[in-house]
């Protein structure tokens, strides 16, 4: 009996190491599906030694994979590119359907998904990036939610939120339901599915997971440039209704083809204790690294934020001024892409440390940009060091520990991170009311990004 287990466990391509590896690499190599392997799997799952370092070989590659990564960049580029887009809204409701409302009090249909800050001059450029912070905060719960094996039921529910909600904004007509729906109904919603999909390739992919990561981070790349552009030039032209019910149907899409991909490879592995468990931070480098990324996040967004608005101060056109976030997001992608393909060769953290420093260097440069091409130069530059941090960003945490548990070390970073997402703009705010410029606010949110590269080049 314990001959045919051997046997059985050398011909499965996501076993358990039981096989001496010499001796599995001279046998014949099956290749099974993903529900064969589950099947495996599930048989011998309960009886996994803890100490071995993962249960199951990675693909890393095939059809089935590489559609779960891509459906992880659908997910992306629904919700993040949608909240990308707020700034539009901002100006919208301003102008025409809550023109009775103060700038400050429609900002919050934004920013309750954050903070915000007093300025409301600064609320337009504010809102954008500060919606980050509802989706990365759910991410404690959703990643314990993933690790106990549900993928499909979050996904299905927070998708039909995300596309109720967006049909139902352009029948909103009073302030509190435009903040039911906008702000805390979809970012919610964004946040579950974010949870979910931050997790999902740790699952197909080990050597190439900075490529995989990369791919997915082009769906909020691409959902960062094209959003904001057509809800502004949608507006315009069918109107406010139609065009949030056109958005409405490319969320369908976009979220359809993310619940039929996205899947866990492995049934969980069954666990007892706390719902929630901190013990992660038990190991000094996970830590170390959720304090890091949580002072990059205090100045990483900064230049994103408030280029386009410290364009226009300096005399630039604010009709040009506007696509200067999307020049930067779309030329993330570069940095996206080359990230991790390049992490898969050195490390993660061999790639991101000089790139943040870069980033950080263009940060203390961009209060100096004055000309349109000074500020196209920093956008371009810029976007593509900023790619290369957010899109490796939770590789190291799948690094630190084990595929079951790759959505609660995922969740609890991303919960740490959103901290400094909160923080970070209304601070790089209230350092540009206080001394009247910029200069101080590049210099803030570029220290904090050099502290960041300086510890992990540690």
């Amino acid at each position: 009996m314990a001959d045919t287990v051997d046997i059985q466990r050398s011909a499965s391509s996501s076993t358990l190491n039981a096989v001496d590896p010499e001796e599995r690499s001279g046998r014949a190599e099956v290749h099974k599906t993903p529900d064969q392997e589950k099947i495996a799997v599930r048989s011998e799952i309960n009886n996994v030694d803890p100490r071995d370092p993962q249960y199951g070989d990675h693909p890393d590659g095939g059809l089935r994979a590489w559609l779960a990564v891509i459906g992880c960049a659908s997910g992306a580029c629904a919700t993040f590119g949608f909240v990308n887009a707020w700034g539009v809204f901002q100006a919208y409701y301003e102008e025409e359907i809550l023109s009775g409302t103060s700038p400050s009090t429609i900002a919050w249909i934004g920013s309750i998904q954050a903070s915000t800050i007093a300025q409301d001059e600064m609320m337009l450029a504010m809102l954008t990036v500060q919606q980050y912070a509802l989706i990365f905060l759910p991410g404690l719960v959703v990643g314990r939610i993933f690790d106990m094996g549900w993928t499909k039921t979050p996904l299905g529910v927070a998708s039909a939120v995300i596309v109720a909600v967006t049909f139902l904004t352009a029948e909103c007509t009073e302030y509190w339901q435009f903040l039911l729906c906008q702000g805390i109904a979809l970012g919610l919603a964004c946040g579950v599915i974010f949870g979910v999909i931050m997790g999902c390739p740790a699952h197909w992919f080990k050597r190439r997971l900075g490529l995989a990561l990369g791919i997915m981070a082009l769906g909020s790349s691409l959902g960062g440039t094209c959003f904001p552009i057509a809800v502004r030039n949608l507006v315009q032209r069918v109107g406010f209704k139609w065009a949030m019910r056109i958005l409405g149907f490319i969320e369908i899409a976009l979220l359809s083809f993310q619940f039929i991909t996205v899947e866990r490879r492995l049934p969980p592995k069954k666990r007892t204790g706390p719902f929630i468990d901190f013990s992660a931070f038990n190991s000094l480098p996970f830590t170390l690294y959720c304090v890091s990324s949580f002072l990059a996040f205090l100045g990483i967004y900064t230049v994103l934020t408030y280029i386009d608005v410290s364009a226009a101060s300096e005399g630039i056109d604010p009709n040009f001024s506007f696509y200067l976030l999307a020049i930067a997001n779309a030329c993330s992608a570069i940095g996206r892409l080359a990230g991790g393909f390049l992490s898969d060769r050195v490390g993660p953290l061999s790639v991101m440390t000089p790139a943040t420093f870069i980033a950080g260097i263009l940060t203390y440069a961009w209060p100096f940009a004055t000309s349109v091409g000074g500020n196209i130069a920093i956008a371009i530059v810029y976007g593509c060091a900023s790619g290369v941090y957010v899109s490796l960003l939770a590789a190291p945490v799948v690094r630190m520990g084990k595929t079951h548990d790759v959505g609660v070390r995922v969740g609890m970073s991303m919960t740490v991170i959103a901290l400094g997402a909160v923080a970070g703009p209304p601070i790089s705010g209230a350092i540009n009311a206080a001394t009247g410029g910029y200069t101080l606010t590049g210099v803030y949110a570029g220290e904090t990004m050099h502290v960041y590269a300086y510890r992990l080049g540690e």
